[in-house]
């Protein structure tokens, strides 16, 4: 089970840390991953680690971060410099499968049940 926490409401231009929390499973094999979706769009790749160590962005202009604690079997998303159209629901996946296909949304094997953030201008 992934569980996500760390959303809220931020100004534009702060920062904000999300958490997934990992139970029933390590962490350690999969492919971690971010997404995000915003009301009447598609749900849209973000960041993701690879359990090879690869990192893995969308086009944010560098302002996301993305790890993973093992030990905690936690993976975080570090936003900083937020804007307004950074506003959508958060969702952590965990996937086992082939990397080529990591940016994919369709290949996640757990999900969470999301986080909401909102960005005020």
């Amino acid at each position: 089970e992934l569980v996500e926490s760390g959303g809220g409401l931020v100004q534009a231009g702060g920062s904000l840390r999300l958490c997934c929390t990992a139970s029933g499973g390590s962490i350690e094999s999969y492919h971690m991953k971010w997404f995000r979706q915003a009301p009447g769009k598609e749900r849209e790749f973000v960041a993701a680690h690879s359990s090879l160590g690869g990192y893995f962005y969308g086009d944010f202009q560098g302002r996301f971060d993305i790890s993973r604690d093992i030990a905690k079997n936690m993976v975080y998303l570090q936003m900083d410099n937020v804007k307004p159209e950074d506003s959508a629901v958060y969702y952590c996946g965990a996937y086992a499968g082939p990397i080529r296909k990591i940016r994919d949304p369709g290949t996640v094997d757990y999900w969470g049940q999301g986080t909401q953030v909102i960005v005020s201008a």
